[in-house]
């Protein structure tokens, strides 16, 4: 959940297309009219919106497509960030005329990122928009950072210390492709910094999800992290000797800055003994590197270097989890390498492997075979089919530490006494009263629902409460649970119980609301400060969109099986209940709203999909229902394009609060969303502005946001991305569709934004029958994980211990 520039190249703009990917694919055409259903007024007769509003209905086009319907080829509408990758995308391509900025795009079988990669969202914050380089690295160096990040972003530093090459290697390697224009290539990355732009999404979907052989014992939960400080800014004389080395290669110096904060004070060092160290850049794509190696190298820099295959394998593995994933499939990895000119990708993965950069797993893909089942354990002629798999230590160690925190509480043994069984009975649906039921006699329980199952583990909660347990309930964003805790703020030390003496949380039952949005890293720490004796319930609906960091934790847990699963059976009531559990089946079904509950409003163009979303929110819905403006939320696919966010907010900003924004693009009164750090949209208004920065009313609670960080951490928020609504609802909902935008489709995110609205959803429908082709026919795509089989693996070993 993340800012945004306010102001893109025209490439940039356009949604079908993700932003700043040199590799996205040209744009789609527009999708075809839409028409309009009887009863209702024509899109393109300029009438009031509130006419579409006199006629309720169910989603345009709702009428299923056939199977022999080809997949649309889904163009990302944001910045690449944690997101997911899709089934039958490949890794980056190689180097090309796109990556050096001088040619057309390549168009690969899936060129960008899903509109639910919206984690772009979050990733914005760490580079921002617009801003120049410098300001960019400060955004990345000056928020304060999670307990969990703070400890993985040590231990990758130290490991980088320790892996460093000691000396430059002398021998001549084989001179690689005829790169040039170095200089222009490294321009091309500047002017990406200074845009906030995104390097182009990379995908390894080709790796499905699976278990993996875990460690045979559990290690002992780490103790909880140190709260957490900014990283210091690098020195004067740091950027001084990188932008001397910069100069020798050609680069912009305006990388400077961004590079002394991402490699450290020896980022001089560093980057002279081996070039290809300019990836850790966000916005450097690897001919762009390639091109400044050559320059300090000469021609012997080739692909086959080992310092560049090393820097590469890392690379590409930090995109994967850009996308999701924890690990990849070697195969996949070296396919990935071989595209980007490696010439023999198995010796260079080896390498990677040997030196330490990397870690390998094999993860056993079923019982062993050449032997018969009863002895295979004892014979040596048994084989064990494996798959390989390849990731960093940073998610590795946390995926694993996450696994045994998770089976050292489902491993607690409780007391199930009477007056659980009569808080049980005194529960206010039957469903709620299974979770007490499973609650007193488990560590760990999970609870899948909808909007209306919520009040279940609220009601858990209360009966704990009553039986004198000190609880807290957390949820994703604030309000989202009946206590103003956030898994965030509960993280960090400013929400929630505190922690003792021993760094853990000082609860006896910990109930996570929204739990689909758990990435590994958050997921790790927050069971870590769980102590034994206490109780943990991972609660949420598994048909939202999914964490903006890299792991499915929630998902993986359900998959694993290891712990009591309780499935509400409270449905979600009417109109928008019925139409959004069927999307959760891959049904866009037309549903019967007679209080106007739901409202299909069919647009022709890009440019009338935004000025009837301007008249719903302004107009419309607030004389129909008498829903204030401010609380009518409009979300869109992606940020970029003529009818994004972006141009959305501009729209309505005009409309509902006009000003000259005079604070850096904002004025008192601005709606806005404020992302203090990765994965985290806060809704916010503006108060004003000073020197000290810009003054945020968020809830009640006052914020000010540095003014070196406003254009990487606010943007407009009167329209947010799906990914920036999860974990929160309105009172009403505009989804605007426009036709550019149906090839970013999906059921997932169908799924979220067609939630998020309480009371009344207007779909602005522009994409005609790629909603219910994104609704039948493309499901949340895979990450390729390791907690599944971690878990099952632990689980295994528990039961298998001598008595």
């Amino acid at each position: 959940m993340s800012t945004d520039p306010q102001a893109d190249t025209a490439a940039a703009e356009d949604p079908a297309t993700p932003e700043a990917d040199p590799s996205a694919a040209a744009e789609p055409e527009a999708a075809p009219e839409a028409t309009p259903e009887p009863g209702r007024a024509d899109a393109g007769s300029g009438a009031d919106a509130e006419a579409d509003l006199a006629a309720a209905g169910s989603p345009a086009g709702a009428d299923r497509t056939e199977p022999g319907d080809a997949r649309a080829t889904e163009h990302g509408a944001e910045p690449p960030a944690p997101g997911r990758g899709g089934e039958g995308e490949s890794p980056a391509g190689p180097a090309s005329e796109a990556d050096l900025g001088t040619g057309p795009a390549p168009t690969d079988d899936a060129a960008g990122s899903e509109a639910g990669s919206e984690a772009d969202a979050d990733a914005d914050a760490a580079a921002g928009p617009e801003g120049t380089a410098e300001q960019a690295a400060e955004a990345q160096a000056a928020p304060a950072l999670s307990e969990a990040q703070a400890e993985l972003a040590a231990q990758k530093i130290e490991r980088e210390r320790i892996a460093r090459r000691k000396a430059e290697r002398e021998a001549p390697v084989e001179a690689g492709a005829k790169l040039s224009g170095k200089a222009a290539d490294l321009l091309a990355a500047v002017r990406a910094v200074e845009s906030g732009e995104k390097p182009s999404p990379v995908y390894f979907d080709e790796a499905p999800a699976a278990p993996r052989r875990p460690s045979p014992a559990p290690a002992a939960p780490r103790p909880a992290a140190p709260a957490a400080v900014a990283a210091p800014a690098p020195s004067a004389d740091t950027v001084e000797g990188v932008r001397a080395v910069l100069a020798r290669g050609g680069a912009p110096e305006a990388l400077a800055a961004p590079a002394a904060a991402a490699l450290g004070e020896d980022a001089a060092g560093q980057l002279t003994e081996n070039p290809w160290r300019l990836l850790s850049l966000p916005a450097v794509r690897p001919a762009q590197a390639d091109g400044f190696a050559r320059a300090l190298l000469g021609p012997g820099a080739g692909p086959g270097d080992e310092r560049r295959t090393t820097v590469l394998v890392g690379w590409l593995l930090a995109q994967a989890g850009l996308k999701g994933h924890t690990a990849l499939e070697a195969p996949v990895l070296e396919k990935a390498l071989a595209q980007y000119g490696v010439p023999d990708p198995a010796e260079a993965l080896e390498e990677a492997i040997a030196e330490g950069s990397v870690l390998v797993f094999h993860e056993p893909l079923g019982p062993p075979v050449g032997a018969d089942a009863r002895d295979a354990e004892d014979t040596e002629d048994a084989a064990q089919p494996v798959r390989l798999l390849v990731g960093l230590e940073g998610a590795a160690m946390a995926e694993e530490s996450l696994a045994d925190g998770l089976a050292r509480l489902a491993a607690g043994t409780f007391d199930a006494t009477g007056d659980w069984e009569r808080a049980a009975g005194s529960a206010p649906s039957p469903s709620a009263a299974e979770l007490i039921r499973a609650v007193a006699g488990h560590g760990l329980v999970t609870h899948t629902g909808g909007e209306a199952a919520r009040a279940e583990p609220v009601a858990l909660a209360a009966a704990a409460r009553d039986l004198g347990l000190r609880v807290c309930v957390a949820a994703h964003a604030p309000g989202g649970g009946p206590d103003p805790v956030t898994v965030a703020g509960l993280l960090s030390g400013a929400e929630g119980p505190g922690r003792d003496a021993d760094g853990q949380f000082a609860l006896d039952l910990l109930v996570v609301l929204d739990a689909p949005q758990l990435d590994v890293e958050a997921a790790a720490a927050l069971v870590e400060s769980v102590p034994d004796g206490a109780r943990l319930v991972l609660s949420g609906d598994p048909g939202v969109l999914g964490s903006a960091g890299a792991g499915r934790v929630f998902a993986d847990v359900l998959a694993a099986r290891t712990c009591p699963q309780l499935v509400s059976r409270t449905p979600d009531p009417g109109p928008l209940g019925e139409l959004v559990s069927g999307i959760g089946i891959g049904e866009l079904n037309q549903v019967d709203a007679p209080g106007k509950e739901v409202v299909i409003v069919p647009v022709k163009d890009a440019g009338e999909a935004v000025h009837r979303a301007v008249q719903l929110v302004a107009e419309s819905v607030p004389r129909a229902f008498g829903i204030p403006a401010d609380q009518v939320q409009v979300i869109a696919p992606g940020h970029g394009g003529s009818a994004g966010t972006r141009a959305l907010n501009v729209a309505l900003k005009e409309r509902l609060n006009p000003g000259p924004g005079r604070f850096g693009g904002f004025d008192p009164g601005d709606r806005v969303v404020h992302v203090p750090s990765a994965g985290r949209a806060l809704a916010a208004r503006v108060v004003s502005a000073d020197a000290e920065g810009l003054h945020l009313d968020r809830s009640g609670a006052r914020v000010v946001v540095p003014k070196e960080l406003v254009e990487s951490q606010v943007r407009h928020g009167w329209a947010v991305t799906a990914h920036q609504a999860v974990g929160t609802r309105w009172p009403a909902v505009v989804v605007v569709l426009p036709g550019d935008a149906a090839q970013a489709l999906s059921r997932d995110w169908v799924y979220t934004a067609f939630g998020r609205g309480e009371r009344h959803l207007s779909v602005v429908h522009g994409v005609d029958q790629a909603l219910p082709h994104a609704v039948a026919e493309v499901p949340a795509k895979p990450r390729t994980t390791r907690l599944t089989g971690l878990l099952t693996a632990l689980a295994t070993a528990g039961t298998q211990q001598p008595e």
